[in-house]
């Protein structure tokens, strides 16, 4: 049987001390795209963080992309992060670099070594997201659509077996948040595995995917015309 990009069973969720998810039971495949909703404070932003080793996980056990979430040590984290992509809210780009530099800087620490390579991958990735002529632009000069697809780009740097976006459209206005989620659509349809946090509801009914709801400590899978 194939194995699981992510597995949890009973996991405990934490913020700090405070139990936001209870018992998490998910698990997740190559190829799936999860849409994960809830309320503020419901723990969409925690049980995140939990998968890319921002928080322990103190209950429960958990595998990621080979990791184990439970024994997860400091050290692994960086190792870790080259196996998934992540997105946020806030892109989280180097303001003061263009973007083949921003994107440089994320091979290099993930220990890239040759120059042509690094290039060529850069190319591939920015093709990916239709912003290969933008490649010499200061990311400041960009729009927020932009400065996301650029995000996304470096998301899929190290062919990430797990892309794990974080509320990717929420500062973004609607059209660009369509153009985003088609390109994350595209992206899926090419065989990548997707999990990913939103409040925008206009986008799970027009591109419609499996969809978990945090509610009340509880993670659930709910159907398709009850998330609106």
């Amino acid at each position: 049987m194939e194995k699981p990009v992510l597995h949890l069973e009973n996991a405990d969720i934490y913020q700090r001390d405070n139990l936001v998810l209870s018992k998490v039971n998910l698990t997740i495949f190559k190829g799936d795209f999860y849409y994960l909703i809830g309320k503020t404070g419901s723990g969409k932003s925690s049980l995140m963080k939990t998968l890319y080793g921002d928080l322990n996980l103190q209950k429960g056990t958990g595998s990621i992309v080979g990791f184990d979430l439970k024994g997860l040590k400091e050290k692994e984290i960086p190792f870790l992060r080259r196996k998934i992509g992540i997105v946020f809210q806030d892109f989280k780009l180097l303001n003061d670099r263009t973007v083949f530099e921003n994107l440089k800087f994320v091979l290099k620490a993930t220990g890239w070594k040759n120059k042509e390579e690094i290039k060529s991958k850069i190319n591939e990735v920015l093709q990916k997201v239709g912003m290969q002529e933008q490649y010499y632009k200061n990311t400041f000069e960009l729009s927020g659509g932009e400065q996301q697809r650029i995000a996304i780009a470096r998301a899929l740097l190290n062919d990430p077996e797990l892309i794990l976006a974080d509320e990717p459209t929420g500062n973004l206005d609607p059209k660009t948040s369509l153009e985003v989620m088609e390109l994350l659509n595209d992206i899926h349809k090419s065989g990548k595995t997707i999990l990913m946090a939103t409040h925008d509801y206009q986008l799970i009914v027009k591109f419609k995917q499996k969809t978990l709801k945090c509610e009340g400590g509880d993670l659930f899978e709910v159907a398709q015309q009850a998330t609106v």
